[in-house]
């Protein structure tokens, strides 16, 4: 096992930047997710890691030593892509056992470790048939089991369950989160889902635009983002942003949305006046932090016009009109109609104010 710090990497193809200025620490055995949309570097970074694509500057340390020069073979790391990359003409055995033949591992040695993967993974009954004879996820476990086999340091991950169906993709993510844990090996796992990331991972890098937007454990990258793009990004429904104007009223802070005011409580109040630089601000607030109510509530804010309703049958999705603005709503099922007048409210400690100009968190 080993850890992996990237050093204030860089990439550039042509005019593009794909990393700029990434800088990790993973611990070792740790598991870290790359989390970003398509396009924001979390690949070319994985890949800089493998030595698969050459960083412009900066470093890439695997334990206690800087590897760029190293190729990919001499970094003792394991890559599992997302097309699984099986040997289509070999059976499920050889291809698991094909990185150990080019090291020239003993046969008997190779056999020992290739039957203790295939049993570990569920497969041992699998290793006479070719790649064509597999199901997806059968296939996604024979790749996995290449990775595995040579004990490398580090696992890189891929993208490797975007191929699976739903409910597959449900079952191998907790599956891989068990392999991982059990074999205490130090993981790199790039997705685009942040479902998965958040069900996985002990730290979440959130990447856009080349850049490391936060990097935290899960808890706190969905309940205290950094900025917009992560409270945007990480959640479903993602966290709604009603942009507002400061108003100052005496020590107080209001903020004014054009169609309700909102006073902020004191200790709010102080934070807003010492940090903002601005006099706009987006008021953030998760779907399942507001409270729909037919009647005025202590803590109802504005009236709002039921836009949508989405069922989801424990929860349902309440699309609410705000002037030109949609926000949404999780709440467990209630009568409403399209077209009704609803009270919505949120309580203090639950909302996140953000610097419209700057989109760094304020409170």
């Amino acid at each position: 096992m080993a850890s992996v710090r990237l050093v204030n990497l860089y990439k550039r193809f042509d005019k593009v930047v794909a990393v700029d200025g990434v800088s990790l620490d993973i611990a070792d055995g740790s598991f870290v997710v790359l989390l970003g949309p398509s396009g924001c570097g979390k690949t070319t970074t994985l890949r800089c890691i493998a030595g698969l694509e050459v960083p412009d500057s900066g470093e890439v340390w695997i334990g206690d030593s800087v590897v760029n020069d190293l190729p990919p073979k001499d970094r003792d790391v394991a890559m599992v892509f997302q097309n699984y990359a099986l040997y289509p003409h070999m059976k499920v055995y050889d291809n698991i056992a094909f990185p150990l033949r080019m090291r020239k591992i003993p046969k008997d040695e190779i056999d020992r470790r290739v039957k203790e993967t295939a049993e570990l993974l569920g497969i041992k009954h699998l290793l006479d048939r070719k790649p064509r004879q597999l199901s997806g996820g059968e296939q996604q476990r024979v790749a996995l089991g290449r990775a595995i086999v040579r004990q490398p340091r580090v696992y890189l991950m891929d993208e490797p369950l975007s191929n699976l169906d739903a409910k597959l993709r449900l079952f191998m993510r907790a599956e891989l989160k068990r392999l991982q844990k059990e074999l205490k090996t130090t993981t790199v796992y790039v997705t685009h889902d942040q479902a998965e990331a958040m069900a996985m991972a002990d730290k979440i890098a959130v990447m856009n635009k080349g850049k490391v937007m936060q990097y935290d454990e899960p808890s706190n990258i969905y309940n205290k983002p950094s900025n917009v793009f992560v409270a945007t990004f990480v959640g479903s429904p993602p966290m709604n942003m009603i942009k507002a104007s400061v108003v100052r009223e005496g020590a107080l802070v209001q903020l004014d949305a054009g169609s309700f005011r909102y006073t902020l409580p004191a200790d709010y109040s102080e934070i807003v006046a010492a940090k903002l630089r601005s006099s706009e601000v987006y008021l953030g607030v998760r779907p399942e932090d507001l409270r729909i109510s037919a009647e005025r509530q202590p803590n109802s804010v504005f009236m709002s016009e039921v836009y949508v309703l989405e069922h989801q049958g424990a929860n349902m999705v309440v699309d609410l009109r705000i002037d030109s603005e949609i926000i949404k709503a999780v709440s467990q099922p209630m009568p409403l109609s399209i077209g009704d007048r609803v009270w919505v409210g949120f309580e203090t400690g639950k909302i996140h104010i953000f610097d419209a100009k700057t989109e760094e968190l304020v409170v």
